[in-house]
């Protein structure tokens, strides 16, 4: 099974917008709650996500970069 290389094409505008959503809101977050505890810096990018219209983000990945803020680590996002 090949995948037509014009799919890409049409995922690629989507895809780099949701992923700035999601940068402005890990910023967001981290500039106001690095080094705090994991649960409120969790819910505090959750609220953000959504602000930014990044809700759909799998969960797994909102513990980590919540996990990264908490830890006060710049993380892979920046």
């Amino acid at each position: 099974m090949s995948t037509d290389p014009s799919d890409y094409e049409k995922a690629a505008p989507i895809i780099s917008a949701q992923m700035e959503k999601i940068e402005r809101a890990v910023s967001r977050t981290r500039g106001g709650y690095a080094g705090r505890p994991y649960d409120e810096v969790r819910q505090a990018l959750v609220r953000a996500l959504d602000v930014e219209g990044a809700e759909r983000v799998v969960p797994g990945v909102v513990d980590q970069l919540a996990e990264q803020i908490c830890s006060g680590g710049a993380g892979a996002i920046d």
